[in-house]
């Protein structure tokens, strides 16, 4: 890997254009104390990533380690083989950025807020950062919003001008944190396709999300983590498969629709003609009128929370109260 001059910016060149992310006994503890990541070890390469799990599992903290914006305890992560500490400058060369946070602008027009952004970013030539910005609104479907003042865009033009932001530089490794909330179902359904776009080609994209939708929607690999450490790894399809059998459409009346609730985890409700229609989480419908579900992302998701991490939790626990032998 080099660095060149294009007589524009400098460029990151990497041999064989192969882009690795890798994550070995990364931890995380704040000043507090608390623990925010332990012991992570992931592999991510070209497509796109997706890191799951409740608020306040570790996404963030993952998140802004790999932005190079806060400093792991302990461990090490390679981006492309530089290393995240010794080499942040370089790595930061690769990195487009998207955080969750991101909808306060300047009063500055789109154009003008994107030009600012990639001056500052070092791209010095007039001709050249013209040219990119306009590709980049284009693809994210801006151009026409070009001239608009960027505080007055929509939330999801917003969210869309800051993935334009992130990607004025080509970046190898585009990360984006919660880049769906708020936004209605047709943006939502928007920004995933074009995260879907970028993904096709020969980059990293890491989306960072607690919306069960937005892995199901784009994602090819995923993670779920739980109170900071990697509960589940592998394919969104082997996720799902875990759930299979544990997924049922109960019939139920009125007086059965409150025990149901009590008893299981209820993925959905729906007035029937002679009660209610509910799916649910369950390794046995307990002698209800129900019949099992074809599980989907999120039914699994909420197995694997309700169900699985459950009995680890309890086996550990039981473990840790046992008398050594």
């Amino acid at each position: 890997m080099i660095d060149r001059w294009d007589g524009y910016f400098y460029v990151t060149v990497i041999y064989k254009n192969i882009v690795e992310i890798t994550i070995r006994s990364l931890r995380k503890v704040y000043p507090n104390g608390h623990v925010a990541l332990e012991e992570i070890d992931l592999d991510i390469g070209t497509g796109i990533f997706g890191l799951l799990g409740p608020n306040g599992a570790g996404k963030s903290t993952l998140m802004r380690i790999l932005v190079t914006l806060m400093l792991p305890t302990a461990g090490e992560v390679k981006i492309a083989g530089l290393d995240l500490q010794r080499q942040r400058g370089r790595v930061r060369r690769l990195l487009g950025y998207l955080p969750q946070e991101f909808s306060r602008f300047p009063r500055l027009r789109v154009y003008e807020f994107m030009d600012y952004m990639a001056r500052l970013g070092g791209m010095r030539n007039g001709r050249r950062r013209g040219e990119e910005i306009d590709r980049i609104l284009r693809e994210v479907g801006l151009f026409e919003a070009r001239d608009r003042m960027a505080t007055k865009l929509s939330g999801g033009m917003k969210r869309r001008l800051g993935i334009a932001q992130a990607l004025i530089h080509r970046p190898r490794v585009l990360i984006v944190d919660e880049p769906t909330t708020g936004l209605d179902p047709e943006e939502r359904i928007r920004f995933r396709n074009l995260l879907s776009d970028i993904g096709a080609g020969e980059v990293i994209v890491i989306l960072s999300t607690h919306i069960v939708g937005d892995i199901s929607s784009t994602c090819n690999q995923m993670t779920l983590l739980h109170r900071g450490r990697i509960a589940f790894h592998g394919t969104p399809s082997e996720l799902i498969d875990m759930a299979r059998g544990h997924v049922w459409q109960i019939r139920a009346g009125d007086e059965e629709y409150v025990r149901v609730n009590e008893r299981f985890s209820v993925i959905s409700t729906m007035p029937g003609r002679e009660g209610w229609i509910m799916q649910v989480v369950a390794d046995d419908p307990g002698g209800y009128d129900a019949e099992p579900v074809e599980p989907n992302l999120e039914h699994a998701y909420v197995h694997y929370m309700e169900n699985v991490l459950r009995e680890e939790v309890e086996d550990e626990a039981f473990r840790n109260l046992s008398p050594s032998r």
